[in-house]
């Protein structure tokens, strides 16, 4: 387990205590689960957003300059 030492702004810091007692009660841990929680949903957020980037763009497709006139037996024509 890694031990981080953070400063924030104090509103922020009333806010994340509020909302841990909130959702996990006075409960001992309280402030980690809260911010492992945090952390989590946010990372699954992006995984989500980054795949749903990546349908729209398969979607949209990829403009690679047009067609090819030529057919393979021009391209390999002795």
């Amino acid at each position: 387990m890694g031990v981080i030492t953070i400063s924030i702004n104090d509103r922020i810091e009333r806010e994340l205590r509020r909302l841990a007692v909130t959702r996990f009660s006075k409960s001992r841990g309280h402030l980690k689960k809260a911010i492992t929680e945090a952390v989590e949903e946010w990372a699954e957020k992006r995984k989500e957003d980054v795949v749903t980037r990546s349908l729209e763009l398969l979607e949209k497709g990829i403009k690679m300059g047009g067609m090819i006139s030529k057919n393979r037996g021009d391209w390999h024509r002795r």
